[in-house]
């Protein structure tokens, strides 16, 4: 049976760990938490998050909060991590294994079967031993410590559309009663807009919109009611894309949230410089987990691309000269379509082949820099085989690092002269690509050429050498 992983941490602010630095593993059925720093800093020290939806790990960097849940794409367990207890008992974890709550929305025309699971998000309304829980989606990165969420009311959530709040983080407290209650409503078919956990829960709390906005005690006090959060508490990576920095008017900046598509998600390789906080994101893994479990993987590739660059060199093969031989000349023409289609797979194939490669959550820097190096390593093998001219079929490739500087350089004033520099780099660099691809294309043809009316593929003899002659 299918079930979903919640990871919920518990530090009392009276909390003080026996130790200076405790570590703790997770994979998808156990909780990584690394807790660093000397007692003494617990009470100062800022929250960071740092996530990897591929191998299902995460770092949390965590000081004093009250209590605090992460939800796990793809996983199998409820997991509560609570400080408070007993340290000799696997740090305090404890397992509550729960049944995936049926999604009643998945024949909507609009479902997306990515959220088919969303709604076990619910169950964070069932651990009534908390006071308060703040649910989080991974792609959420922390800023600065947000303690004060957990002195919000029943629910709080945050409208980073000016209609509908986002259930990227919300703070509640927890009731069994109302958690039967939401069940009940599945039941019932309560109206649900994208059939996830944002559409139920925005037609369950329809009137947050018209809710104060949320000031923290300055004594601490926990408030009772819905409140909305401060547009801070989710910040949306496309504020800072326009203007390049963060201008939000409603503060804190404290949490920075991902909402974009999801093969962007910033713990991918790729998404920067495209997007430059995915940056940000892999700076915190970097200080925190490192990238251990890709770094072995992204060596032997190096290995094996640079051994790849090393064998063309030497061999340097020729598929043309294996083609043409013992051919009859009736064969060249359908010989000459095969080749250009066997050219044009292979120089497709040694630009994207590498890209699948390169380890999905590996840092953006080594990400491209491997991408790279294998694109170029295929690419000569493609030379090799077809005799093309390297530059030529490497100026795509320089084209691509060229405009990966564009998007990362620093010295924008705002996210429109970023683009307009991009489009302007990519208008001067398409004639170069085009005569590029004109200069491959007209080498092959030239090739096939010469390969197909040699003296030795047409039958000719080759003349003796007057020096020749005079041998016999």
């Amino acid at each position: 049976m299918l079930r979903t992983e919640i990871a919920a941490i518990s530090s009392p602010a009276n909390l003080r760990p026996s130790v200076s630095d405790t570590t703790l593993q997770l994979s998808r059925s156990e909780l990584d938490f690394v807790v660093k720093g000397s007692s003494e800093l617990i009470d100062r020290a800022q929250l960071k998050l740092a996530f990897t939806s591929s191998s299902q790990w995460f770092a949390v960097d965590f000081r004093r909060a009250s209590f605090l849940i992460l939800q796990i794409f793809n996983a199998q367990q409820i997991i509560v991590h609570d400080l408070s207890q007993n340290r000799e008992e696997e740090d305090g974890v404890k397992v509550v294994t729960v049944e995936n709550i049926k999604n009643p929305y998945v024949t909507q025309g609009n479902f997306n079967t990515r959220f088919k699971l969303t709604l076990n998000k619910l169950y964070a309304w069932s651990l009534v031993s908390y006071d308060r829980v703040v649910m989080l989606d991974a792609d959420n990165i922390f800023l600065r410590n947000a303690d004060e969420l957990f002195q919000c009311g029943s629910f709080c959530a945050v409208f980073i559309n000016p209609c509908i709040f986002h259930t990227g983080l919300f703070v509640l407290e927890p009731s069994t009663a109302v958690f039967k209650d939401m069940l009940h409503e599945l039941e019932i078919g309560r109206a649900n807009k994208d059939g996830a956990d944002q559409g139920f829960l925005v037609s369950y709390f329809p009137e947050l919109l018209d809710r104060p906005m949320f000031h923290p005690p300055a004594n601490g006090t926990k408030l009772a009611g819905t409140y909305r959060l401060p547009l801070g508490y989710q910040m949306d990576a496309s504020y800072y894309y326009l203007k390049l920095r963060w201008s939000v008017p409603c503060g804190p900046n404290s949490v920075i949230t991902f909402p974009s598509m999801p093969s962007l998600k910033p713990w991918y390789w790729w998404s920067w410089p495209v997007l430059p906080l995915g940056l940000h994101w892999h700076e915190l893994r970097r200080s925190t987990l490192g990238y251990a479990s890709e770094t072995p993987v992204m060596l032997i590739q190096a290995a094996i691309y640079l051994g790849l660059i090393a064998v063309t060199r030497l061999a340097r093969p020729s598929l043309l000269k294996l083609c043409y031989s013992r051919r009859s000349e009736r064969t060249v023409p359908f010989l000459h379509a095969l080749v250009r289609a066997a050219a044009a797979w292979s120089v497709l194939t040694a630009y994207v082949l590498p890209f699948l490669l390169v380890p999905r959550t590996a840092h953006p820097v080594a990400g491209w820099a491997l991408y790279a190096l294998g694109a170029a390593s295929l690419c000569s093998v493609v030379v090799a085989v077809f005799l093309l001219p390297a530059l030529a079929l490497m100026t795509p490739l320089a084209g691509a690092l060229g405009s990966l500087l564009v998007m990362a350089s620093p010295w924008y004033a705002d996210g429109v002269q970023r683009a307009l520099a991009l489009f302007a780099y990519a208008c001067c660099c398409a004639p170069a690509v085009w005569a590029a691809a004109a200069s491959t294309a007209k080498s092959l043809n030239g090739s096939l050429e010469r390969e197909s009316f040699s003296p030795s593929r047409t039958g000719e003899s080759i003349p003796m050498t007057q020096s020749n002659d005079k041998l016999y």
